[in-house]
């Protein structure tokens, strides 16, 4: 049987493999991504009009972009609803962008770490994926000079608010500056924001999207983390330039996304009920940080060196003795306790040995510290060996 030649560049989802690993309740996981379920509202469904089992617009339900452009040009986001684009997910973003700029060979650039499933669509569709180093508050500037100097990318991937998965939120100097640097050398931005509104103060930070004066962009966000995942309900925003290609690209892809979803996110979305669910979220959330700050300083403190996210869902250790952490899945396992290795989230893996992300929504405060004392025990016990 022959199937096409991307065929061979197509890799598994390493998280969705731990995920389905670790479903036994006795396991638990700080791997993915995943909203405390405690968190997910109630919904009502009794005034949902019949007419939404119908066929709907491509570019989506024309309340709900009105909704998000007026949300989007609050944060300073240069937008009108026609430039809004409704997504199964904004993990469609991904997809579609690789669809718009990527053919085999085609420059990427992307932060070092960065999103695992960016990387494998990019990759998917034969992209050289340029690493850009990180630094605590976004980019390494004088490396992107470099990198902007000596290629030229199709576009720019970042992440630039709770990075996923550093945590890391670039400062407003790095944002002023990235988009400086990116309108000097014509570099669209593709900006992924899935964790703006999961923040623990009262700092703000306007988007990148917002300060650029010439080159073309992409700018994207969801539901999934502040509502419900299974809505599949995300969403982009668009220069003019763009638009078009975007929204044709989404109508051969799956016609429109499903409008029950989008019906639900409506009522939700700009609303106090909303206002009043967000900050219980943060609030909840935070406890778990803290909770999980402390598991750290006692079980990992010799172990691993982090700093403390000011929001988001991850924390993002570096091994003091690195090692390649993949190899700790399967003891881990064993352990009932599952994590996520920080290789595979660089575009070279294996010079980029030692890190761990964890997961700090989901497990509950008073189980952290077990969970995490195992984990310590699975790397202490590996180090050791290693050191043999």
């Amino acid at each position: 049987m022959a199937f096409s030649e991307r065929i061979d560049r197509l890799k598994s989802s390493l998280i969705r493999e731990i995920l389905a690993a670790a479903q036994k309740p006795e396991v638990m996981s700080f791997a993915g991504g995943l909203p405390a379920e405690p968190m997910l509202p109630k919904v009502d469904w009794s005034e949902m009009p019949v007419s939404l089992g119908q066929y709907g617009m491509s570019e989506g339900e024309p309340a709900l972009r009105e909704v998000i452009a007026a949300q989007a040009r609050l944060l300073g986001v240069p937008c009108e609803a026609s430039q809004v684009l409704v997504l199964s997910g904004s993990q469609q973003a991904i997809d579609l962008a690789s669809k718009l700029f990527i053919d085999p060979g085609t420059e990427v650039l992307v932060e070092a770490p960065t999103y695992l499933a960016a990387l494998q669509s990019f990759q998917l569709f034969g992209a050289n994926c340029l690493a850009v180093p990180q630094e605590a508050d976004g980019m390494q500037l004088d490396a992107l000079r470099q990198c902007l100097e000596q290629h030229k990318p199709a576009f720019a991937y970042l992440i630039p608010t709770f990075q996923n998965p550093s945590g890391a939120r670039y400062s407003e100097a790095k944002r002023e500056a990235v988009a400086a640097l990116l309108d000097e050398f014509n570099v669209p931005l593709f900006e992924d924001e899935p964790y703006r509104e999961l923040v623990f103060d009262d700092e703000q930070a306007t988007p990148i999207v917002s300060r650029l004066q010439r080159t073309s962009w992409i700018y994207t966000g969801t539901v999934s983390k502040t509502l419900l995942p299974g809505l599949r309900v995300g969403y982009l925003i668009a220069s003019p330039d763009l638009f078009p290609y975007l929204l044709r690209l989404k109508q051969s892809a799956d016609l429109h996304t499903n409008r029950i979803g989008q019906w639900q996110a409506l009522q939700w979305l700009g609303t106090a009920q909303y206002d009043a669910h967000m900050a219980e979220l943060r609030r909840f959330y935070r406890i778990r940080r803290d909770a999980m700050q402390a598991a750290l300083l006692e079980h990992f403190a010799e172990l691993a060196d982090w700093q403390v996210p000011e929001g988001g869902l991850f924390f993002w250790l570096t091994l003091k003795q690195p090692i390649d952490t993949r190899t700790l899945l399967k003891p881990a396992l064993a352990a009932d306790v599952v994590f996520m290795p920080g290789e595979p989230f660089f575009v070279d893996p294996e010079s980029n040995l030692g890190h761990v992300r964890l997961n700090f929504s989901h497990v509950a405060p008073e189980r952290l510290a077990e969970g995490l004392g195992r984990l310590a025990r699975v790397i202490r016990e590996a180090q050791a060996a290693q050191a043999a």
